[in-house]
């Protein structure tokens, strides 16, 4: 039976749940592509997971020790049934991706899978791992039905058998690629060959004799210590090294067709030098050198028992957790959701300006730190999530009618609360951190970390790090792997130190193979995404909290496949069991994380309000027009004073119904003290006392004295203020403007209407659109049939 067939049946078998998820993971029907053909039968389906791209990004979620069940079977079947001929990677046809060519059937490839399972496993417990990862590999497709027997896996493993086992190129090949004549016969010299007359008849010398393992590990025999200490390196793989030996021929410039030369003078490193005069690492980029294939073949023992490493590798820099950790993941948590709170309410106080550039000014973002009480880097990071949430998008008013034939230019965007930010503002803290919490996880981008340090960082970047989220869920699955009760051992500054951070991301690589050899910048994006990390509450103290297991169970859920889409903040997941499910097991975790708000406070004689915990929205809004935010943490004191009522009196109360208010929030339905009261009442009494009318425009009051004292002021000066009568003054100024100034100078006006009513000022809400799209629309889709992974799964099988 063909591999098709065989795929087909099996396909069929499944349920819709099942197949629904095995075409995410495919990112299916997206990745089938244009076109009238579409995937509209079960052997078309069947066709396509056989094709390398479809199987090249189904390998973005399997772990190193799966991946070497696939690598093992490819090299045994390279032992049995010999090199694959003419195995070339299938390229993007017209309509898609090709499928497996006629005469190519992975089938004919099959290995006994009792052989299989000898050659990997050392003991019984390995046998079962390696068991184990042959289910886990079938169920995506990757180990091919039957695979009671015998198993065999897509040709993509036969064609990259070397290149997955950490092996180089072939010797010829690279040396065409990378040389001219005159660093082709410079190598032949190296290797003490005869001296050729053309550059071919060179080149086939050198490729004859590293094609000769015995002849290799002659020469290797020879080759000093450090030659040999980096080619064991290499040989181990990955095959690439990081060399100063050679140099382009056009300097810097390093482009597709480029040769290289050998730099003067050296790398610096005799070893290096040693191999690169002898062919035995060849340039293949900028400061980029690859072991051969031929090279790393002859040094390698080829009957030794295959990589198999079913479990990730220990992180032992581990200190036990101290008894303040679950009590310092809550407040971490509670004060996420207060910061980010105060700050998308000073956005919406005062919308931010949106740089033609992109992003968001330095200065924006300086107040609205200062209003969060944060670090400008945090700032940043709330806006960021906050932004990719959908709580807050740019806006453009509409453009205005022209006044003559040019048109009018378009006003700035600015960043407003969207549709979504009021229900937001409405819900429990544990419910306004899910979207956050939800946000962080599935964005590819780690916000805190600003590759380049001579630019300034601004808010608001567009998310396009293809690593960040696989990076992020490896540090997460490797925190999830330490011993229970441990967290990374810290340094003094509480971040883990260089022997903890280490052993993680050795231990993330397994997850995320990708990560296997990182450099400089995976290592610092790593550290700022367990910074953020412990910002959010999702770790404390170098170990996963409850909500961090949480985060975790979601992006194994599969939420990061639908971004821009956030299940979590707000899509229909009723599709979407899976993830429906892991929202609410985040929920959960949030709710018994964070308390519910608090909805009394404490009034003390000297004016202040002490709220312990998160208020209420409605507590918030009664003190956030009454008083000042003194102090955050814990326990928020507020501070009452006269300017600060005379925003409540402004907004409309008068005495009797604000003193109301505030007794009924009061803590233990105790009476509030008799300062706050006097204060209350003798601020009412001298507001209003001068009235501004919407004439062209006038301050009027019946106390004549007061009329005099403004018109000497010198603050009010731009005004222009004229006395017209004993308790009239016109200005020259807008009523806004006067109102303003007025208030700036330490006065309490009301405006009045024209029929002598005071008018009550309520800034209109300014609110964008919220532009986050359904799950269904998140990736488009202009082929025929269904645009879903569910509603392809139901047709297929209905049509089967």
């Amino acid at each position: 039976m063909s591999s098709v067939t065989a795929l087909k049946s099996w396909l069929a078998g499944r349920t819709r749940e099942q197949l629904a998820e095995l075409l995410e993971q495919r990112d299916l029907p997206q990745a089938a592509g244009y076109g009238n053909r579409g995937l509209t039968t079960l052997g078309q389906l069947a066709e396509h997971l056989l094709t390398g791209p479809c199987v090249s990004g189904a390998l973005r979620e399997v772990t190193l020790g799966d991946l070497q069940v696939l690598i093992a079977a490819a090299r045994m079947a390279e032992r049995l049934h010999g090199p694959l001929e003419g195995g070339v990677p299938a390229a993007p046809g017209q309509f898609g991706y090709r499928a497996v060519r006629a005469g190519q059937d992975p089938a004919e490839r099959a290995v006994p899978r009792g052989q299989l399972l000898d050659w990997l496993a050392d003991g019984a417990e390995q046998r079962a791992d390696a068991e184990a990862a042959l289910e886990r590999l079938a169920a995506r497709a990757l180990v091919l039905p039957p695979h009671t027997a015998k198993v065999s896996v897509p040709l993509l493993f036969h064609q990259r058998v070397a290149e997955l086992q950490g092996l180089g190129g072939p010797a010829d090949a690279l040396l065409s690629a990378a040389y001219n004549a005159p660093e082709i016969h410079r190598i032949a010299e190296g290797l003490g060959l005869p001296k050729a007359r053309t550059r071919d008849a060179a080149q086939l010398q050198i490729a004859a004799l590293l094609g000769d393992p015995r002849r290799v590990r002659e020469l290797v025999a020879t080759a000093p210590g450090e030659a040999r200490d980096l080619l064991d390196k290499l040989v181990a793989g990955p095959a690439l090294l990081r060399t100063h030996c050679f140099t382009t021929q056009y300097g810097y410039y390093s482009g597709p067709n480029s040769k290289f030369l050998f730099r003067a003078g050296g790398s610096g490193d005799p070893g290096t030098d040693w191999l690169a005069a002898r062919g035995l690492v060849v340039p293949v980029g900028t400061d980029l050198a690859e072991l051969p294939y031929e090279i790393g073949h002859a040094l390698r023992d080829d009957h030794a028992r295959p990589a198999f490493q079913p479990a990730p590798p220990p992180v032992t820099a581990v200190v036990p957790l101290p008894r303040t950790a679950a009590g310092e993941a809550q407040s971490a948590a509670a004060t996420a959701v207060s910061r980010a709170e105060l700050l998308l309410r000073a956005t919406a106080a005062q919308p931010l300006a949106v740089r033609k550039a992109g992003g968001i000014a330095v200065r924006d973002t300086k107040r609205l730190a200062k209003a969060a009480g944060a670090a400008e880097q945090q700032a940043r990071l709330w806006l960021d999530l906050a932004a990719n949430a959908d709580l807050i998008a740019p806006h453009r008013a509409e453009v205005p009618a022209p006044r003559g034939r040019r048109p009018a230019p378009p006003p700035p965007a600015r960043m407003l609360p969207t549709d979504r930010y009021d229900d937001w503002l409405a819900a429990s803290p544990a419910d306004r951190l899910l979207p956050l919490l939800a946000t962080w996880a599935v964005t590819p981008e780690v916000f805190s970390y600003w590759p380049d340090q001579e630019e300034t960082p601004v808010a608001l970047i567009s998310p396009q790090d293809p690593m960040a989220v696989p990076l992020r869920t490896a540090l997460l699955d490797a925190l999830a792997h330490l011993p229970p009760g441990q967290g990374l051992a810290p340094e003094r500054g509480g971040t883990p130190g260089p022997e903890a951070a280490a052993q993680l991301l050795a231990c993330a690589a397994w997850f995320q193979p990708a990560l296997a050899d990182p450099g400089q910048d995976t290592v610092a994006r790593a550290v700022a995404t367990l910074h953020e990390a412990e910002i959010l509450g999702v770790t404390a103290h170098g170990a996963l909290t409850a909500a961090g297991h949480a985060v975790l169970a979601l992006l194994h859920a599969g939420a990061a496949r639908h971004f821009p889409t956030v299940p979590g903040a707000g899509p229909d997941l009723s599709d979407h069991p899976a993830l429906a499910a892991a929202v609410r097991a985040l929920g959960e975790a949030l709710s018994h994380l964070l308390p519910p708000p608090q909805t009394t406070a404490r009034f003390q004689a000297d004016l202040t309000a002490t709220v312990t915990g998160a208020a209420s929205p409605e507590l918030t809004d009664l003190l956030s027009t009454t008083a000042d935010r003194e102090s955050e943490g814990h326990a928020v004191v507020w501070r009452i004073s006269p300017a600060s009522l005379r925003r409540a009196f402004d907004s409309g109360w008068d005495a009797t119904e604000l003193l109301e208010r505030l007794a009924a929030v009061s803590e233990g339905g105790a009476a509030l003290p008799q300062p706050l009261e006097y204060t209350v009442k003798d601020t009412a009494r001298t507001h209003g006392r001068m009235r501004v009318v919407r004439s062209a425009c006038c301050i009027r009051s019946d106390d004549e004295s007061l009329i005099t004292e403004l018109s000497k002021v010198r603050a009010l000066t731009k005004l222009g203020l004229r006395r017209i009568a004993p308790t009239v003054l016109i200005s020259t100024a807008a009523p806004d403007t006067t109102l303003a100034a007025l208030r700036t100078a330490g006065y309490a006006p009301v405006l009045e209407a024209e029929t002598g009513t005071t008018v009550i000022e309520r800034a209109p809400d300014e609110r964008a659109p919220a532009t986050m799209p359904s799950l269904a629309q998140t990736r488009h889709h202009y082929g025929p049939g269904p645009h879903t992974a569910p509603a392809l799964a139901a047709e297929l099988l209905t049509t089967r």
